[in-house]
Formats: C-alpha cells, structure tokens, sequence
C-alpha cells in the first residue's frame, strides 16, 4: 500500500528525497592468483571499489547492475534517498561498499588486452571476487547487508546460497533466483549475437567499435525496461517516441564490444533456486509488477519463494511513475520498507 501510494509522486519528487553523504572513497585491490569457474587463473586480478562512511560503521554490500559500476548508484534516486544522516542506510553508521563487478567499470576486464582470451567468467566467479575483496582486502568476515539492483539481485542471491553465514540479511531486487530463461534470457541472447555477427565485430578483433554496439544497447534498453505504462505516458505519440529513440540513439554507447558481451553472457548459467534452502539470512525481495525481464505473472518467484525460509516479497504495484525493471533503482519507492526490515532483521553470530 505505501509503494502504491508513493507511485502518484515520487518521481517529480525526487529532489526532495534526495539527500547529501559522507565524500566517496575510491580505490583498488588486487587478488592473487584468481582462479575461476573453467579452471583458468589470472595471476594479478585488479578489483575496483568505492567506500562511503566510517570503516567502523556496520558493514553494507552493495551490488550494481549489468554493464554499470559501483559509482552508477550515486545519484539522487538511490544514494540520495538512502545514504544521507537518518536515512535507512545512514553512511554515518553504516560502511557503504559499492565494488566493480569483475569485468565492469574500472575492475579488471577483457579490453584490457586480452580481449577474447579473457576467461568467460560466470556470476559465481564475480560474486567470489567479491568476497574475496571483503575478506582479503578489506578485512570484513561479516556484512550487516547484502543489497543489490538487476544483476546486482542475482548476486544477492548467489551470496545467500553461498556464503549462507557472513550477512544478517538480504535484500535482493530486480531479479528472481530462477533459472536464465525465457524473454530474459532470449533478449540477451539477442543483444549477444547482434553484436557477434556483425561483420565489424571481427571475432572480437574490431579497431574501432562495431556500430552495433550502440544500436543493440538502446533496443536491449527499450525491450526490457521502462514500464509498459511509463512508456505510454512519456511517448504517446509517434513523434515522442521517435524523440525519445532518437535521444537515446544520441547518448554515449557502451565502451567496448567484448566488455559487453561478456557482461550479458556471464548470467548465462545463473540459477541458485535448487540452492534456496541453504539461506538462512532473512530476505526482503523487492520487485515491480511492471518488470519485463521479470514478469510476476509466471510464477516463479512466488514459487521460488516458498523455498526461502524467513523470506517475503515486495512487489511494487505498476503505474505511470514506475519504469519496469528500472523501477527498484529508484529507491523512494521502497526505501522506509528496507528501513523497517533491518529494524527487525537480527544480529546474527559472527
């Protein structure tokens, strides 16, 4: 009732939200001898991180989506309505990390000269880098949060199958912890092999990069989020529709071909649900109604949550002020819900 409630303003009310934090911290560590799931080891793996607040302030993890980086989720929709004094993540009690997933932002990553050599790494070997980044570089054997948008979900839910201990709880959004399949999976596998087939592309060898890249990015983009009702309202004309593509045909494209790819192909494997009993964190999943890449009327999460044993599902009611699967990214939404979840979510031994 209260996400239906916010949905009639909280997008024009963004600013108000929108609150300041303790100054970023970027850095960089590096894990010796990273061994991945095809049995292939890079001997120096670079992993990039940003830190917001007191080291000493309970520790929070938060995961990004596909293609993005840590710093993606330091703006006013996300870190601005959770990270500022007395807000549900409060950087002056908790210790905010956001890393770059292996492969993504200034982490370590295929066009850095490997190009297609670089191990096909899979989300169990991005969400070991994490761990690895917590436990060797920082120091951390135990997260008061496990949080995460999109991809960053996914992961969420990786950590509560394979780290079932080192969090008190876990809030995975914009995600199920179901198999890569159907319209998800098909539509990535699209964005992959439009890339692939083009002639530029060269197997991976381009000098430049090839003019795919941007045209499969923005369809990816339109196809699975925004809101099926969102989209209504923001282009009911033809003329608005085409100024939005063309708007988002204008904007930057993804830095390079292989970096792409790899990071859509690496949920290819994804799929924790006969692993869900093995969570025993409490878990707040938080979904729209609107989700394309996760449509509620299937099912599966419902079921999948029937397997989560201190588990409850949020589901955002859809409506012109949400944006399908960007939804969740826009933390107003359901940010007093992630407040009223760690009040009573316990201290768990560490």
């Amino acid at each position: 009732m209260r996400a239906a409630l916010f949905a009639g303003f909280v997008i024009g009310a963004l600013p108000a939200f929108a609150a300041s934090y303790p100054v970023a911290q970027e850095a960089d560590w590096v894990a010796t001898d990273f061994k991945f799931h095809t049995g292939e080891t890079i001997p120096a793996l670079r992993l990039h991180y940003t830190t917001i607040g007191n080291p000493n302030g309970e520790p929070v993890l938060v995961l990004h989506g596909t293609a993005q980086s840590g710093r993606a989720m330091l703006n006013p929709g996300f870190a601005g309505a959770l990270f500022g004094e007395g807000q549900p993540l409060d950087a002056t009690k908790y210790f905010i990390i956001l890393p770059d997933a292996l492969g993504a932002g200034q982490s370590a990553r295929p066009s850095e000269g490997l190009r297609t050599k670089f191990p096909h790494y899979n989300y169990d070997d991005m969400v070991l880098a994490q761990y690895r980044l917590l436990t060797e570089g920082l120091h951390i054997q135990h997260l008061r949060l496990v949080i995460g948008n999109s991809m960053g979900g996914m992961h969420a839910w990786d950590w509560g199958v394979t780290y079932p201990e080192f969090m008190d709880a876990l809030v995975p959004m914009a995600s199920q912890p179901t198999e890569m399949s159907s319209r998800n999976w098909m539509m990535r596998r699209m964005l992959i092999e439009t890339i692939r087939q083009d002639p530029a592309y060269d197997n991976g060898n381009y000098t430049t990069q090839p003019p795919s890249l941007r045209l499969a990015n923005v369809f990816m983009g339109i196809g699975t989020s925004g809101g099926t009702l969102a989209y209504a309202a923001l282009a009911p004309t033809r003329d608005k529709a085409d100024k939005l593509v063309d708007e988002r045909l204008a904007a930057a494209p993804p830095a390079d071909a292989n970096d792409f790819i790899y990071q859509w192909e690496s949920s290819r494997d994804y799929n924790p649900a006969p692993m869900l009993d093995r969570i025993s964190a409490p878990v707040l999943a938080i979904n729209s109604a609107d989700d394309e890449r996760n449509p509620p009327e299937t099912g599966l999460m419902a079921a999948a949550m029937t397997h989560v044993k201190n588990g409850r599902l949020l589901l955002i009611p859809a409506s012109a002020q949400t944006r399908g699967h960007g939804t969740t990214a826009i933390a107003p939404f359901w940010a007093e819900n992630l407040r009223e979840f760690l009040q009573t979510a316990p201290n768990r031994p560490r």
